[in-house]
């Protein structure tokens, strides 16, 4: 199973950058972390506009036939068993993995519409950057525990 991080944003500072690595490079291969890190639209006009323009971008950049995770923060909260859990289903799918992650204004409502998952890593608002790397680090640690890695203590 591949997993993908699709998201808006190019440019970010190094720690973003090095957490994100330093997660993706922990993964065994039947987990391989990569990141499609997406420009952003041009701000200056409406909301939706840069939205929509953002989820074309988004929806182009994703796999054929993954399965779509959506981050937002209306989704549904899990912990890490939980999320644990759900990979183990995902992996068995036999598809790959897209999680999505939006700009600044959060994602086109046609690309949470087209998601099979919409998940919230937080109720709290969440630069983009820290949501990358948390997001990294969560996924690491669900297959650690899939994998009865220690890395996982309860």
């Amino acid at each position: 199973m591949k997993l993908i991080v699709v998201a808006v944003g190019h440019r970010m500072p190094a720690w973003v950058d090095a957490g994100f690595s330093e997660y993706a490079g922990r993964m065994p291969r039947a987990a391989r972390l990569e990141l499609v890190a997406l420009k952003p639209a041009a701000r200056g006009g409406p909301v939706k506009r840069v939205l929509e323009a953002e989820g074309e971008r988004i929806l182009a950049a994703l796999p054929a036939g993954c399965m779509r995770i959506a981050l937002d923060g209306h989704g549904t909260l899990l912990d890490t068993m939980e999320l644990a859990r759900r990979m183990a289903r995902w992996r068995e799918s036999g598809r790959d993995v897209a999680f999505i992650v939006g700009g600044a204004d959060g994602l086109a409502p046609a690309v949470k519409q087209s998601a099979d998952f919409v998940w919230s890593l937080s109720p709290l608002t969440l630069p983009h950057g820290l949501a990358r790397v948390m997001l990294a680090e969560q996924l690491y640690r669900a297959v650690s525990i899939l994998h009865n890695h220690p890395y996982h203590r309860e």
